[in-house]
């Protein structure tokens, strides 16, 4: 399994649309192929800041969804509203506790 974490900062006018995107579309991803769990989190002190964690199959089923026509639409719309480039990051999750 493969965590996808991908760091977004936004101008303070674009937050509302981007909301509303992801909303919008946030069970088309989840229920990509390979697409195993979705999760969107703010920052608590900048409401500006988001964090989305994915869990993936593969990288093969990331590519796949990066690939894609659903992302390359919500991508387009996301970076959009930008105030920094986003940051993400791959990673193989080595413990879990519950």
């Amino acid at each position: 399994m493969l965590v996808r974490i991908v760091k977004m900062k936004f101008e303070v006018n674009a937050v509302d649309d981007f909301l509303e995107l992801f909303y919008r579309n946030k069970e088309k991803i989840r229920h990509f192929e390979g697409c195993e769990h979705l999760e969107l989190y703010r920052d608590q002190n900048d409401k500006t800041l988001f964090f989305t964690y994915s869990y993936w199959t593969s990288e093969n089923h990331l590519n796949a969804y990066r690939h894609s026509s659903l992302f390359a639409k919500v991508w387009k719309a996301t970076k959009k509203g930008f105030s920094k480039k986003a940051e993400a990051w791959s990673l193989d999750q080595l413990v879990e506790l519950n």
